[in-house]
């Protein structure tokens, strides 16, 4: 499922992420997919758990996931019908704009006004 390269510059939770990512822009993960838990990929990989936590949660950002409690992280309806590159501008905006210092709500007010849409 998820093949870590432990001599690659990119972090192991990014290396995490996209391979998710890609795996439902190419089909291999179907809406209502459940993912494993955090500790047991964690486990299965051979890293923290709070690493694997962090490629979830920006998958969850991203909208191809969601937490739904004790049925676990499952992959959305709307995952499947987004871009691979799409979702890869909304992460590396995210990371610009936290970077500035932007909160959550401007970073949101900035792409509705880019968008034309009414904020």
């Amino acid at each position: 499922m998820i093949d870590l390269d432990g001599t690659s510059s990119t972090p192991p939770f990014e290396q995490i992420r996209s391979q998710l990512a890609a795996q439902v822009e190419a089909g291999a993960l179907q809406p209502g997919d459940r993912l494993p838990t955090v500790r047991r990929l964690a486990e299965d990989l051979g890293v923290a758990t709070n690493t694997v936590a962090r490629a979830y949660r920006e998958l969850e950002q991203a909208g191809l996931v969601e937490t739904r409690g004790r049925a676990g992280t499952v992959v959305t309806a709307r995952a499947a019908q987004t871009p691979a590159a799409a979702q890869q501008a909304a992460q590396r905006y995210a990371a610009q704009a936290t970077a500035l210092g932007l909160t959550p709500q401007a970073s949101l007010e900035l792409v509705r006004a880019a968008l034309g849409l009414p904020g």
